[in-house]
């Protein structure tokens, strides 16, 4: 069966072939196009699209054609040539097929995975049909550059303007931080509310948001609500096993912003859990809309807290005992993390309680103004903030030279925009391909906000190409912006991006990546673009030519891309002209509407015919 007549399939022709085939039915139709091709391909021999009964009654077991891989010897850290069944042939222009990855062995330089990948005007890979296997993804890599290469035709975007904050905040008052939350975490005006700001279309991300203050002693307490549910339980997504979700608790500003997924964030869930450090308990009752979480926290005079909760006034019992030296005097902050749901604090310091507290304990926005802590101020303008964008192919070590600066300047605060943080996001949605895709499409709004929102920023992704670093970085006009590339010399490369493909299962095809150096190019000083420009692991000068080197051995061992036909010009039916006769005084004559005579007047010409006439002076026909 041809990749052609499998597209032509309904969404249920292509579910009940695959439930006949013994395969998972279940994503988008591109995804289920790519399983039934892969399967086809896997059993090409064996006709294994007609033999639906047969399938059904033994297990699917893809056998890979035959092929020859030979790892030639690399020159100067060129990428090895693989050598492929001569048979086998491109039959679309613009796609063409890896081998498995089961046909190259451990020890060899050939990267490769059942792919089709598509050539674009700049080089690289486009929107393209492909063929995954169900242990190997395809990597954040893949997704991320199919969104980099739609900059290419994008517009240029237009200058920021120098608009001041009229709003002067004050300080002392408690409120929803808008720094110490997701980019996709939405405060409301009043900074006692918010939502997950892109629930519609990423339904399985979670939003997190910190107070702006928190507390390291007395007994202290604040209440949430669950607002209202966002995403309806019959959603049309079924891979949303959990339409919404709420967590409220207390974490340490240094953590992350995903409640209860660090030593020190504490968190109670929705579904009736305790979480902490990733890990969950049972305790206490679930939760839903409408009701109403009571968060408290009491500490005792050598620096040991004790954090419990209520439900509707209905205190679930202790949830954590934290010893003085797990907190190192660090304050707690109230902390809460959402999904496809809005919801509502209590920070107003003169309302009343929806339900009253335990004795002793007072509301965090009522203490006096000494006893919280204030979390640290954000850049106040585009002058003061900063944002890095990391360069270099896949795997050649970016993330962890990101990890290693941000443990360097803690004081900095930076906030990373990676595929990698908004798969962190999705705890709980689907399958590992649907994420990525979704996450590379989130990343594209979150940085169009993050240059509008003053703070430091990470860019942690490829940015090998040209259209997408100038597009970015015209964004992020005002900034102080540095550009990070990481190229390391072509054998440590290789062993970084083995290395990535085995820890974390992603792979990069190598015909993808036989592309990616042909498209890729490295950043140079530009005074408009960027004010520092920084190489960490070969120089400029040494960086550029091995890069050279790439890009000569990727075209020769990619085959030719064939020039497009041009289309054929369409002929139109042209009106056949009228024929006139030579001039003289009353001639007759034959034309195509009869007989005709020409009365050789200098001002009008008649030309009568049965059983009508034509009068070329108002170009009508009459009869």
């Amino acid at each position: 069966m041809k990749l052609t007549d499998i597209k032509k399939l309904k969404v249920k022709e292509l579910r009940s072939t695959l439930t006949a085939l013994g395969l998972d039915p279940r994503g988008l139709k591109a995804e289920l196009v790519d399983r039934l091709w892969s399967a086809s391909q896997a059993r090409q021999g064996s006709g294994i699209l007609e033999e639906t009964k047969q399938a059904n009654e033994s297990a699917l077991t893809p056998s890979v054609p035959e092929q020859t891989v030979e790892p030639q010897s690399v020159s100067h850290g060129v990428t090895a040539r693989c050598e492929v069944d001569p048979v086998r042939q491109y039959t679309n222009t613009s796609t063409q097929t890896e081998p498995e990855p089961s046909a190259v062995q451990p020890g060899s330089q050939c990267f490769s995975t059942p792919e089709l990948v598509c050539q674009t005007d700049e080089g690289g890979l486009g929107p393209t049909e492909s063929i995954t296997s169900e242990n190997i993804s395809r990597g954040r890599a893949f997704y991320e550059f199919k969104e980099e290469i739609r900059y290419k035709r994008a517009k240029s975007p237009q200058p920021p303007s120098e608009k001041e904050d009229a709003e002067v905040r004050d300080v002392d008052k408690v409120r929803l931080d808008t720094y110490g939350c997701h980019l996709h975490f939405e405060v409301g005006p009043d900074g006692s509310c918010g939502q997950p700001r892109f629930w519609d279309r990423f339904p399985s991300l979670w939003s997190g948001c910190r107070l702006s203050h928190g507390v390291q002693q007395g007994r202290v307490g604040f209440e949430v609500r669950l607002d209202r549910k966002l995403l309806s339980v019959e959603a049309e997504d079924q891979e949303v096993r959990e339409p919404y979700g709420l967590r409220a608790g207390w974490s340490v500003v240094d953590t992350s912003l995903l409640l209860g997924e660090d030593e020190l964030s504490f968190a109670y869930d929705g579904r009736g859990k305790k979480v902490c450090g990733g890990k969950e308990e049972e305790y206490g009752e679930p939760f839903s809309e409408g009701d109403i979480i009571g968060c408290y926290a009491s500490f005792s005079n050598d620096g040991a807290a004790e954090l419990f909760f209520q439900k509707n006034g209905r205190v679930m019992g202790v949830a954590f005992y934290l010893d003085a030296p797990v907190l190192l005097g660090h304050p707690l902050f109230p902390h809460v993390l959402c999904k496809s749901c809005s919801v509502q604090l209590l920070l107003d310091p003169a309302a009343p309680q929806w339900y009253p507290g335990p004795l002793g304990f007072t509301p965090l926005a009522a203490l006096p103004a000494g006893q919280r802590v204030c979390s640290s101020s954000a850049p106040a303008s585009r002058a003061q903030s900063e944002v890095v964008m990391m360069v270099g192919l896949p795997g050649s070590g970016k993330s962890h030279w990101v990890r290693t600066h941000v443990q360097k300047h803690p004081e900095k605060k930076y906030k990373l925009l990676g595929t990698e943080e908004l798969l962190a996001c999705m705890i709980s949605g689907g399958h590992r391909e649907n994420r990525l895709q979704q996450a590379s499409q989130c990343l594209t709004e979150l940085i169009k906000m993050a240059a509008e929102t003053p703070g430091n920023y990470i860019l942690d992704q490829c940015n090998v190409l040209f259209s997408a670093r100038r597009h970015k970085l015209q964004l992020f006009a005002g900034f102080r912006r540095r550009a990070v590339v990481v190229f390391p010399a072509a054998d440590e490369w290789r062993r970084r991006l083995l290395e990535h493909r085995t820890k974390n299962g992603e792979h990069v095809p190598e015909t993808a990546l036989l592309k990616l150096q042909v498209s890729c190019s490295l950043p140079e000083e530009q005074a408009d673009l960027l004010e520092e420009l920084q190489f960490v692991e070969l120089p400029q000068g040494q960086a550029q030519a091995l890069l050279k080197e790439y890009q000569d051995e990727a075209r020769r061992l990619l085959p030719p891309v064939p020039r497009r036909e041009r289309k054929k010009p369409r002929f139109y039916k042209k009106r056949h002209p009228l024929h006139l006769p030579p001039p003289s005084h009353r001639t007759q004559w034959t034309g195509p509407y009869g007989q005709c005579w020409n009365d050789g007047g200098a001002d009008e010409q008649t030309w009568s015919q049965q059983p009508g006439y034509w009068n070329n002076k108002n170009s009508a026909y009459s009869y």
